[in-house]
């Protein structure tokens, strides 16, 4: 396994494979993703870990969201057992637990630190959807405390971007599986910001449209209901999208046809 350093311009790369990919098969990739979302609030409900549990299965759940975009890439339709492919016997899938408990710990930590700043608001409000008043988003506390979790989450999330699948799919262990994530996406940090700005461009531009939509309606009231289904199919892409920014940061041993035989699929 190698890293490769790639362009700035190949993070917009990422997003037009991504977007291609996602409609070859719409339908099952966005079902892929509403599965996604229904398991992870599934479990959060459970009382007492039913939040920490969730957090344990992000690393799976995106693996196979990975797993599914290259059977969708192939024009095949993605079967929804895909979505638990790193959760099924193997040799991965203690390595795939290990890698989730990891992930909800930094997490819940970055949460704890939230909690010194407001008194633990923001931490409710994030883990539980306990209800927010204006009054509560808007006071300094609140935001500051929004503020020092984003910050904090940006080096999680580079250190969990690649992990699911070198583990999974390169058999790494978790703890150099992070090493490697969170260097990879630093070394081609100009590549992921072009990425994220065009992801946060898409999402902008939907807004725009659903509300220029919901105007020329003359109905208000249809804002949300344009919105929510257009900003959830987004979601769907952008998960999709994500494999393509694996496959160009490192050279690894094995194609995607390889990780899909991997997966039994």
């Amino acid at each position: 396994m190698q890293l490769n350093i790639v362009p700035a311009r190949t993070g917009l790369t990422w997003a037009r494979q991504g977007i291609r990919t996602f409609w070859r098969q719409p339908l099952a990739l966005s079902g892929l993703f509403f599965l996604f979302m229904a398991v992870v609030s599934v479990m959060s409900i459970v009382p007492l870990i039913g939040g920490a549990l969730a957090l344990v299965l992000l690393p799976a759940l995106t693996l196979g969201m990975m797993a599914a975009t290259e059977v969708a890439e192939d024009k095949r339709f993605p079967m929804p057992g895909l979505l638990f492919a790193a959760l099924k016997s193997g040799p991965q899938r203690k390595a795939m637990l290990q890698l989730g408990a990891w992930y909800a710990l930094a997490f819940l930590i970055i949460m704890g630190v939230s909690m010194v700043v407001d008194g633990g608001t923001f931490a409710r409000v994030y883990l539980t959807g306990a209800n927010m008043t204006p009054e509560v988003v808007n006071s300094a506390s609140f935001q500051a405390a929004m503020w020092v979790s984003m910050v904090l989450y940006v080096p999680l999330a580079m250190m969990f971007w690649h992990a699911p699948a070198l583990v999974h799919w390169q058999g790494v262990a978790p703890v150099k599986s992070l090493f490697f994530s969170f260097v990879a996406c630093w070394r081609n940090l100009r590549a992921f910001m072009v990425y994220v700005a065009v992801w946060f461009g898409v999402f902008i531009g939907v807004a725009l449209v659903s509300m220029l939509v919901a105007s020329l309606l003359g109905d208000a009231s249809l804002l949300m209901a344009i919105l929510m289904p257009a900003g959830l199919m987004v979601a769907a892409m952008f998960f999709t999208s994500m494999v393509y920014s694996v496959r160009d940061c490192f050279q690894v041993s094995g194609d995607a046809h390889a990780h899909r035989a991997h997966d039994g699929v």
